[in-house]
């Protein structure tokens, strides 16, 4: 064993009585510590981030699906309609109900009318595991129709240690869709 020298010997006696914690990492000589800690380091810090993406991805799902409902009343109430909205200027709608969160060049639009409830076979735009915005429609339907409102946002996700991903799209991407089924209202 090699001898320390008298500064040393007090730094670590200062370190020591300040904080016992890291008093006790500098008497040890092992480096269990630092072992077992390398071992614990890596997925706790690989949890640490795939639930802070878990937490984003649901903050911005449901930041589209209120801006969804808020837009899709637009067409419910026959504003729409009346005003011969076309399907860029509703994305425009649904981008003025998004905050900060959303991209609005991001966000994509499919708006479907169906004659029945059961009969309503919401759109899936994900062809071969890329997105496919040209699949998109825009039919607003009429006063009494039953219109199912999509939107699509490719939210960009980064690539987790040890395998933890969430991408469902692309290359570090995952499809937030937005939903709303009702039946229009019989406005004149």
């Amino acid at each position: 064993m090699r001898a320390s020298s008298p500064a040393a010997a007090t730094v670590r006696l200062r370190i020591r009585d300040r904080w016992p914690v890291l008093g006790r990492l500098v008497r040890c000589r092992s480096g269990a510590t630092a072992v077992e800690f390398a071992l614990i380091a890596v997925p706790f810090f690989a949890l640490l981030i795939a639930i802070a993406q878990t937490g984003l991805v649901f903050l911005a799902e449901e930041e589209l699906q209120t801006a969804t409902s808020q837009a899709g009343r637009l067409i419910m109430t026959g504003q729409a309609q009346k005003q011969s909205l076309t399907a860029a200027q509703f994305q425009q709608d649904v981008c003025n109900n998004v905050a900060a969160m959303l991209a609005c060049s991001g966000i994509y639009v499919n708006v479907q009318k169906f004659s029945s409830f059961g009969g309503v076979t919401p759109l899936n735009p994900v062809q071969s595991g890329n997105f496919n915005s040209a699949t998109m429609n825009f039919q607003a339907g009429g006063p009494g129709d039953i219109v199912l409102v999509q939107t699509f946002y490719q939210w960009p996700v980064a690539p987790g240690l040890l395998g933890l991903n969430l991408s469902n799209v692309g290359v570090n991407n995952f499809l937030l869709v937005g939903t709303a089924v009702f039946r229009n209202e019989p406005y004149q």
